[in-house]
């Protein structure tokens, strides 16, 4: 099976190789002979009904410094693919909104994945509260006296924006701490949206696990450790990978939420667990497949073409 797959991301040219997932989709679709054509967000358009999108032709290597060469752009009705990866990285903004509304016109006769349509309905923060007891307790509001009461009996709270991404915006406030009503006006004045309002849990000092699924399934993970003066385990903050085994929670949360993830077109889903408690379900972008890798993981690039190529067979 020979596929055209455009590929929707921030400019391939910014990217850092190493730990980057996308690249590795893009090695292993090159692998198998597909033919890729890139693009970035703010060239996709709608005219009289066409979804189009600038695509240039892209040819990857894995070699830093020299991973990628791009051909001459052309408008393209993006119908002509067989396949569009969806895969900017948030934040998750009007902007970001709108580009699923654009790519839902073409989808499914053109796959998108992820499920653009389900992406803007599953806000990373929003679509695992569906399963509130597999979570800490949490709070989603941006009313100061229901966040006081909250705290009051949690006492440690985790307080972030609820479409912020890469642990930007996370503040922790331990118990006493006399900065929440300051750190409120901050956010009042930032955000319009509700805030994510979490019991902290001390078991993130071990590292916070993120863990891959592949149309539902569990197929990787790997532990990032927070540097000891931070409270977030993001690798780009100075988080620390480590390999990382499946427990038996694992696996009972993944029974949990994979059956709703592949209904919904989750073909490429990252979770992220602290001390057996599920925080985030990560439907964007996720990452973490190039360092599940070089740990002796599964080649997870590998397992979502094979998804991929499922999906447009069965049709």
């Amino acid at each position: 099976m020979s596929l055209a797959v455009a590929v929707q991301m921030d400019h391939i040219s910014t990217i850092a190789i190493e730990g980057d997932t996308t690249f590795a989709l893009l090695l292993e679709a090159t692998r198998r002979g597909h033919s890729l054509f890139h693009t970035t967000p703010n060239r996709l358009s709608l005219r009289e009904g066409v979804v189009e999108a600038r695509l240039e032709p892209l040819l990857v290597r894995d070699e830093l410094g020299n991973h990628f060469d791009l051909g001459e752009g052309v408008i393209t009705d993006l119908a002509a693919m067989d396949t569009v990866l969806l895969r900017q990285d948030p934040p998750f903004d009007l902007a970001y909104i709108t580009t699923t509304h654009l790519l839902e016109r073409i989808h499914p006769a053109t796959l998108v994945v992820n499920d653009p349509g389900s992406v803007r309905n599953a806000p990373e923060k929003i679509l695992v509260t569906k399963f509130g007891d597999l979570m800490p307790p949490t709070l989603i509001s941006r009313d100061w006296d229901a966040i006081k009461a909250f705290r009051q009996v949690q006492g440690d709270i985790i307080i972030k924006p609820l479409y912020g991404n890469g642990g930007a915006g996370v503040f922790r406030l331990t118990e006493g701490d006399q900065n929440l009503s300051s750190l409120l006006e901050i956010f009042e004045t930032a955000y319009r949206e509700p805030y994510v309002v979490q019991r902290y849990l001390p078991e993130v000092r071990a590292g916070d696990k993120r863990i891959i699924l592949v149309d539902g399934e569990p197929v990787g993970a790997i532990n990032r450790v927070p540097a000891a003066n931070e409270v977030r385990s993001n690798m780009h903050v100075g988080g620390r990978p480590e390999p990382a085994e499946l427990t038996p929670r694992d696996r009972e949360i993944c029974s949990r939420i994979g059956p709703d993830l592949k209904t919904l077109g989750m073909v490429l889903v990252g979770i992220d667990v602290i001390g057996g408690w599920l925080t985030e379900i990560n439907v964007t972008s996720p990452t973490g497949l190039r360092e599940i890798a070089r740990f002796g993981g599964a080649d997870i690039a590998e397992l979502t073409w094979d998804a991929i190529e499922a999906r447009l067979v069965s049709r």
